[in-house]
């Protein structure tokens, strides 16, 4: 409070000062600064310009018109001022480490290495130099470099804020979400006007599945810097977390306008257009970003998502070129332009194309992704060996009572996307897509409850009697999507692992089985580029497996589970008599029957699934059996799948 009112009687002299000598350039300049920093920006660029114009020689007063006109996003003007610093003098080592970010954000990219390699020349082991040092680690992908640049950084200067707060951002990229939590929160604790430290608070939060929190930090970084560009685009992609990518839009659009030449601002809006089932606009969108980065595998795979190929796509020669420069490519690209192929040949009618990229595709991805199976198929089996009919019974009813959620169980790809939105398009039903909040909230409150495996974990909480707060917890964050909807959805295919103990957390809930032909479940999924943990489906053998032993749960969740609780839909009866069972899975949840089931394909909601395109589609056929053109190719999955159900 003291402090304020120095600045405030500051202030209060300057401005009388200028009243009488409105030239006064010592006047100018520190009432510029003080605007600065109280965020007035628009009175601090009017002072700073004229303090500029009464003494465009004072090195000190320019860089801070720069850096003023840096972050209202006047890159040009900032970029000017910044190499007038520079002229005026040549050794002034922080106008060197700002023009770095303005040159970076221009694209003109060797300018900027050199403007580094000067200011890291002046001060090598300044904090500044540090910093700048990090950054360039972490645009470049070295995460760990990039971590230990900031640690450097810090040890010289505890209290450096932007390093804090970028620290927490490579932590986040790290996956170390509670520690970048704790980083983010310390720079806060140093300034809690850094609008950047918000939006790292924002990012560590959204690691740890919280989007509902990340929203508000970012909201809150927007609050004090509307132009951020990077909380605008979290804030979209959380909002689309959170199935609300109609409001997420506004956000892309304000980034893009802000940045129009970033590609990858265009591919997120392509996204979520296509989440919107707006798949011309999509299209559009990703196309542009192909335009400003055209060698970018993932805005392919994410075209082809959108729309179907033609033979006379022209990105079908862009792809196969990029293909045949594979030094210029990772294994992730290499995988994602083979999956593009495989799904645009496919579209096109060229079946042996399409698997021969298929298979590449599968394979590239499969050694990209660890996946010890023994110990997968062992964790499937501890489940249903410690929730037995028996324990269920034992323990019925110490739930928590609400009935508003629904469960849409089975294998990716088995027509969960399809069965989530006919039930969505009943104006009392919310679909909050898939979710990972009841695996999450188990593990966080049943860990060490056991003998530290996670079933064991499971079964010891539910025989202390604490059941019900884990069906409290998870109840809590889904209710959050939609707190006004009698019934919401969460379609986590994989929630088929964990019937037990969500029936004992959730006695009232309901459950939907999904069922479908098993090679053409297994078919699918080869099929696609899940960017969730599949790592079952990269390679035949190993799907059908996985598959074998998914099959071996429901056998067992079919005579465990209480009557009433699931029901099973075979995806095929659904496309055969979609009114029949529609009906039959609303009188399963408890609603009654209402004909905008039926018209689901133009219900307005977001999809965040590989399903997208196809439930903005009537029922169709073409699906059914679809694995029969691809018989002679598929025998290390057939031989699985005809190995006994047992694993």
């Amino acid at each position: 409070m003291q402090e304020q009112g120095k600045v405030d009687k500051a202030e209060r002299l300057y401005a009388g000062i200028l009243a009488s000598q409105p030239r006064c350039f010592e006047a100018l300049h520190r009432l510029g600064v003080i605007h600065f920093r109280a965020a007035r920006h628009a009175e601090a660029l009017r002072c700073l310009e004229r303090a500029v114009g009464v003494q465009p020689t004072d090195v000190v007063a320019v860089t801070n018109l720069a850096r003023l006109q840096a972050k209202l996003h006047l890159r040009e003007d900032a970029l000017a001022n910044f190499e007038r610093a520079v002229a005026l003098k040549p050794d002034f080592a922080e106008a060197h480490f700002s023009r770095v970010e303005i040159l970076r954000e221009l694209g003109r990219s060797d300018e900027a290495r050199a403007s580094f390699a000067r200011a890291s020349s002046l001060r090598p082991n300044h904090p500044g130099t540090l910093l700048m040092l990090g950054v360039t680690l972490w645009e470049l992908g070295r995460l760990p470099e990039a971590l230990a640049a900031y640690d450097r950084a810090l040890a010289l200067e505890p209290n450096f804020v932007v390093a804090h707060s970028n620290r927490s951002n490579a932590l986040a990229d790290l996956k170390r979400f509670d520690e970048a939590l704790v980083a983010a929160d310390r720079a806060l604790a140093l300034a809690p006007g850094f609008a950047g430290a918000w939006t790292s608070r924002g990012n560590a939060l959204a690691g740890l599945g919280r989007p509902a929190e990340a929203l508000a930090e970012y909201d809150r970084a927007l609050a004090l810097d509307p132009n951020t560009v990077e909380a605008l685009s979290n804030r979209a992609h959380s909002l689309f977390l959170l199935g609300r990518a109609g409001e997420a839009l506004p956000s892309w659009e304000r980034a893009i306008a802000l940045r129009p030449d970033v590609a990858i601002a265009h591919e997120n809006r392509g996204a979520i257009l296509t989440a919107l089932g707006r798949f011309e606009e999509a299209a559009a969108a990703i196309e542009r970003a192909l335009r400003l980065a055209p060698g970018k595998a993932r805005s392919y795979l994410n075209l082809v998502a959108a729309r179907r190929t033609t033979p006379d796509d022209p990105h079908l020669a862009a792809m196969r070129a990029l293909l045949g420069a594979p030094d210029s490519l990772s294994r992730a690209e290499r995988a994602e332009l083979h999956f593009a192929l495989g799904k645009a040949l496919d579209d096109i009618g060229d079946r042996d194309g399409s698997f021969l990229h298929l298979l590449e595709a599968n394979a590239e991805q499969r050694k990209l992704t660890p996946y010890d199976e023994a110990a997968t198929l062992a964790w499937m089996r501890s489940f249903t060996a410690v929730f037995d009919a028996d324990f269920l019974r034992r323990h019925a009813g110490e739930g928590d009572p609400s009935a508003k959620p629904v469960f849409i169980v089975g294998m990716p790809r088995s027509g969960t996307s399809l069965a989530e939105q006919i039930l969505a398009s009943h104006p009392k039903v919310f679909g909050a897509g898939e979710l990972n909040d009841f695996a999450r909230e188990a593990g966080k409150l049943a860990q060490g409850a056991g003998d530290g495996s996670p079933a064991a974990d499971l079964a010891a909480f539910v025989e202390a009697g604490r059941i019900r707060a884990l069906g409290s917890a998870y109840l809590g964050r889904l209710v959050a999507h939609a707190p006004e909807a009698d019934k919401l959805i969460d379609k986590a295919p994989s929630n088929f692992r964990f019937l037990g103990p969500i029936c004992l957390a959730m006695p009232n809930a309901r459950v939907i089985h999904m069922r479908r032909d098993p090679v053409d479940t297994c078919l699918s999924c080869f099929s696609k580029r899940f960017f969730g943990d599949l790592p079952w489906s990269y390679d035949l053998a190993e799907l059908g497996r996985y598959y074998r032993a998914y099959e071996a749960s429901m056998a067992h969740w079919r005579t465990a589970l209480p009557k009433g609780f699931m029901i099973e839909v075979r995806y095929e009866d659904l496309v055969a008599d979609l009114e029949g069972q529609t009906r039959r899975m609303l009188a399963h949840i408890g609603l009654d029957w209402d004909p905008r089931c039926l018209d689901f394909h133009t219900t307005e909601r977001t999809v965040h699934t590989a399903s997208a395109a196809q439930v903005r589609r009537p029922i169709y056929r073409t699906s059914i059996e679809r694995w029969r053109a691809y018989e002679a190719r598929l025998e290390p999955l057939l031989a699985e799948l005809r190995a006994p159900t047992a694993v």
